[in-house]
């Protein structure tokens, strides 16, 4: 009789639904983008697959817009538990997991593809596997862009063009020596505080994707937008490993599927926005104007030294990983 109840339980829990081990939850994501932004977008679509694998007993709540505070605000709370999901740039997760800096090198990838080979290969998966260390859990990577160059002064075609004017960079010391090596003086400014400083001519331009360009109105107070396309910015999603820990291994791969099914997705945005929003920038008066491939080649021969200074302050074998990931990358046809 012993043997035949511990059978019949065994077949009930074996024979569990899914459903059964997913509870009700209301899980926070935030990020610094607008709603119209190619993030946003990723968000949303996210959210939709989710609602769907668990018959809308998980469900995303999107704060835009830094609504839950600024990135390194939002990172503390992710590690801490109180907020469960963020989209967060490469550029401030190096300071948790000081190795994602090496995205940030100039000059690097020059297309589209070669970014997402990069972020998907052996290199960014290695990258992941740093965070749980960090109480994170990373998905994987969505795409912001190429960064491009805006100023109020001339276009940018070659690299005697960025001599003298004052660039508003994100404050990191890769963008900082990466412009004082084009021979512009970079300015390092907080986000929030660049519109007026374009507005008052504090400073004479700034870089970014041509999706924020647009979304903050920066056609406002910029006449030239240049394709210098120096960085590919990365977000991480990053999950709180406090609240990972928590779910069931049910709810955790529901979260991955989820992500794998939106990737694609969130790419296309980003690729569809990019080409949008530099549209509407040239419809709204800016003058665009492309680099031409021997100038953009002395524009990475002039920010080699960049690489090599701060190459030295990573990891050995992760630089190796990424030199040889990048190597494989450019070479593929």
């Amino acid at each position: 009789m012993g043997l035949l109840c511990a059978a019949v339980s065994l077949c009930a829990l074996l024979g569990t639904p899914a459903s059964a081990q997913v509870q009700e939850r209301t899980i926070r994501w935030g990020h610094l983008n607008n709603t119209d932004h190619p993030i946003s977008f990723g968000v949303k679509k996210f959210a939709e697959v989710l609602a769907a694998k668990s018959g809308g007993k998980l469900k995303i709540r999107e704060f835009p817009a830094s609504q839950l505070g600024n990135e390194m605000q939002q990172q503390s709370a992710v590690r801490g538990g109180t907020q469960e999901i963020l989209s967060a740039s490469t550029t401030s997760l190096a300071g948790v997991v000081k190795d994602l800096g090496l995205f940030d090198f100039p000059f690097t990838v020059s297309t589209f593809e070669q970014a997402e080979a990069l972020a998907q290969g052996a290199f960014g998966k290695a990258m992941l596997e740093l965070l749980p260390e960090k109480e994170l859990i990373g998905l994987g990577y969505w795409g912001l862009g190429f960064r491009n160059a805006t100023n109020s002064s001339r276009p940018i075609a070659k690299v005697e063009d960025f001599a003298g004017l004052k660039l508003r960079v994100i404050p990191n010391p890769v963008y900082l020596e990466t412009f004082k090596a084009l021979k512009a003086n970079p300015v390092p400014m907080a986000f929030g505080e660049l519109y007026s400083a374009l507005e008052n001519r504090t400073v004479d331009g700034q870089e970014n994707p041509y999706s924020v360009i647009l979304s903050n109105k920066f056609f406002e107070v910029q006449k030239y937008v240049s394709a210098t396309n120096h960085t590919f910015t990365q977000n991480v999603i990053i999950v709180s490993k406090k609240f990972w820990d928590g779910l069931s291994a049910e709810e955790q791969k529901m979260l991955r599927d989820s992500f794998a099914e939106t990737r694609e997705y969130q790419r296309d945005q980003t690729k569809l926005a990019a080409d949008k929003a530099l549209d509407e920038l040239k419809a709204k008066g800016m003058q665009f104007n492309e680099i031409a491939p021997a100038e953009y080649a002395r524009m990475q021969e002039a920010t080699k030294p960049v690489v090599e200074k701060f190459s030295g302050e990573y990891d050995p074998a992760r630089v190796k990983l990424f030199t040889s990931e990048l190597a494989r990358i450019r070479g593929a046809k």
